[in-house]
């Protein structure tokens, strides 16, 4: 349906890595994880992975990381040098420091852990942020019941994750949809998710020639944009992690016009 610019190849290396994760998830058990919600914290737009009491099981997480160690080899059997130059270094200590930064989305550590130890600087943020995710679904599946609606400018209501991703789905309803802990939440149709912006005049759509179920909702006030994917056209609905990876052109499109997909107005303070 999409005009993905996104090779066939890599699509089906990021299948298998769902596929992964779900069964990551399976493996966890569900009582290391318990959320304790505060109303007052979530209608602030504290995400609630900070409001909820996770036991990370560090063996089975590096168990996760040998495992995806093992498909990205096998995809493409030249990183297999590079990978093992990560895991030589890998320690209990190492991988609580990666479960924090990962979470916090700090770039910055992860690239100097890239630079201090020689590996490529992709490497480590992906291990770390693919091996996290299962924890933060998890999370999203047991907090969704209360997730109802997010806070403009806040991210992801469950994870933070800045949000970039809609859904038209039954009788027309926007639904955002949170690429990595698959949380989802409704949305009015003409509302900005950065900055809560509501004036029609403010809120354009973009359309991609070619790509009939595909637009970007963009935000004169806050230069803002997300991508809108009408489900409704689809036989089969692919996760949300897919459906944002085979979207991307339209990632290019509007970061091209200008926009983001956060608050410049926040990123600017």
């Amino acid at each position: 349906m999409m005009k993905s610019v996104v090779s066939k190849e890599y699509q089906e290396l990021q299948k298998r890595i769902v596929q992964l994760q779900e069964q990551w998830k399976q493996s966890i058990n569900p009582e290391t994880i318990r959320p304790s919600l505060d109303k007052a914290a979530m209608a602030a737009g504290m995400p609630a992975v900070s409001q909820t009491a996770i036991d990370f099981d560090i063996s089975l997480f590096l168990q996760w990381i040998a495992e995806l160690n093992q498909t990205l080899i096998a995809n493409n059997p030249d990183l297999e040098p590079k990978l093992a130059a990560v895991v030589d270094v890998l320690t209990e200590e190492t991988v609580i420091r990666w479960i924090e930064e990962a979470y916090s989305f700090n770039q910055i550590y992860f690239e100097k852990f890239a630079d201090e130890h020689g590996v490529d600087q992709w490497i480590p943020p992906f291990l770390a942020e693919t091996a996290l995710r299962p924890y933060l679904q998890l999370t999203a599946e047991k907090v969704q019941p209360a997730i109802t609606h997010g806070v403009p400018g806040a991210g992801c209501p469950v994870c933070g994750e800045p949000v970039r991703l809609a859904a038209l789905e039954e009788e027309g309803k926007k639904v955002i949809h949170c690429p990595r802990c698959l949380a989802h939440w409704h949305a009015r149709r003409l509302e900005c998710s950065h900055c809560g912006n509501t004036d029609h005049e403010k809120i354009h759509f973009l359309t991609i020639e070619g790509d009939p179920v595909s637009q970007i909702q963009v935000c004169e006030e806050c230069n803002g944009y997300i991508k809108i994917i009408d489900t409704r056209q689809y036989i089969e609905k692919p996760s949300a992690a897919l459906m944002d990876l085979n979207s991307i052109h339209l990632d290019f499109v509007a970061q091209e016009h200008g926009y983001s997909s956060m608050d410049e107005k926040k990123q600017n303070s």
